[in-house]
């Protein structure tokens, strides 16, 4: 008897979008200034295939600084520049895109609560802490969508990693409307990660947090090709679900020390 597989079928508005699909991309570091650059590559293949594309929004309030050379996607001229400011011009001089770079971070506005342009359809967060993991979680979870017309969240795609392993996590914001198929087992929900593996993340959470000094001491704490190696694979998986409108896993922990990957299945 054939056994059938779980399968997660792309939101229906998606997969059928007319405009740019909104992306907002949290934290602009290690694995963040790669997945701009992954970004940008999905972007013009998705357009060459009659797709609308993607319109990214990046939140970082940082800025570049000698130690982030090197292991992170900077140049030596843009030493001193907002991070989100130097990888979007970057970006938008490369693909004539308009995407946009917000110098904030990523937290609830004092007024209203959410911060503006906060409403995406996928957000996908680059963070090196567990409490902006909880707090991106609230947000994403509280935007009111009683008003919007589009772009209402429906993914969470999280990246992280200690110095020579990591793993990135796709999860959805709500059920999915799923199709009817005889040969799958659509899995309308996709748990986030703080909810999964919340007490996990707590546990792990590094107690050093002083900043590096040089590139040599960044080169300690993360090793040099843990970030990209991240963002090219978790954006692999945002193109598979964007391109063929279906996946069988939802995410994956790698490990550079002994090459080893181990994908996570839908509805694991």
């Amino acid at each position: 008897m054939e056994t059938k597989i779980k399968v997660h079928f792309l939101d229906n508005e998606l997969m059928h979008a007319t405009n740019p699909i909104r992306i907002n991309v949290i934290g602009a570091g290690g694995t963040g200034s790669k997945v701009i650059t992954a970004l940008m590559e999905l972007n013009l293949s998705l357009m060459a295939l009659d797709h609308p594309g993607i319109d990214v929004h990046l939140w970082d309030n940082d800025i570049v600084e000698q130690p982030n050379i090197a292991r992170q996607r900077f140049a030596q001229s843009e030493i001193g520049l907002p991070k989100a400011i130097a990888l979007i011009n970057r970006a938008n001089r490369w693909t004539g895109s308009n995407w946009k770079a917000h110098v904030l971070k990523f937290e609830r506005d004092r007024l209203s609560g959410i911060p503006q342009h906060a409403q995406a359809s996928v957000y996908l967060s680059c963070v090196d802490n567990v409490q902006s993991r909880f707090d991106i979680a609230d947000i994403i979870s509280n935007v009111d969508t009683g008003y919007i017309q589009r772009d209402i969240p429906k993914y969470w795609m999280d990246f992280g990693n200690t110095k020579q392993s990591g793993q990135v996590i796709l999860s959805t914001v709500g059920n999915i409307e799923q199709p009817t198929s005889n040969k799958f087992i659509p899995v309308n929900s996709m748990p986030f990660i703080t909810d999964q593996y919340g007490d996990l993340l707590i546990e792990s959470q590094e107690t050093d947090k002083t900043p590096s000094c040089s590139v040599a001491e960044a080169l300690e704490k993360q090793d040099l090709y843990i970030n990209s190696t991240l963002a090219n694979m978790g954006c692999s998986l945002l193109w598979n679900l964007l391109r063929t409108g279906m996946i069988e896993n939802r995410g994956f922990f790698v490990n550079l020390q002994n090459f080893r990957s181990q994908p996570i299945p839908v509805g694991s």
